[in-house]
């Protein structure tokens, strides 16, 4: 997206970027992740895990900006992020 204006300060501003991991034996299906990622990175996949929920996945990795919203609103402490 191209902007009319930008701050003078725009190069050299770095933004973060993240690889999300999800631990798939510990995630309860809540959906949590995927309903508060402020870049909408997770969706619900069709596949389960061993407790029978309902695992996410990452639909957009390249949009990731490691704000770690899904590791701090996940109540089972099943996702987390990390630098690239």
């Amino acid at each position: 997206m191209k902007f009319w204006r930008v701050p003078l300060d725009a190069d050299e501003i770095h933004i973060s970027r993240g690889i999300v991991y999800i631990l798939e034996d510990r995630c309860k299906g809540c959906g949590y992740c995927i309903e508060f990622c402020p870049q909408q990175v997770l969706e619900f996949s069709s596949r389960f895990n061993k407790k029978g929920y309902h695992l996410p996945s990452v639909k957009k990795p390249e949009d990731c900006l490691n704000c770690h919203y899904c590791e701090i609103i996940c109540p089972e402490f099943a996702i987390y992020s990390k630098d690239l």
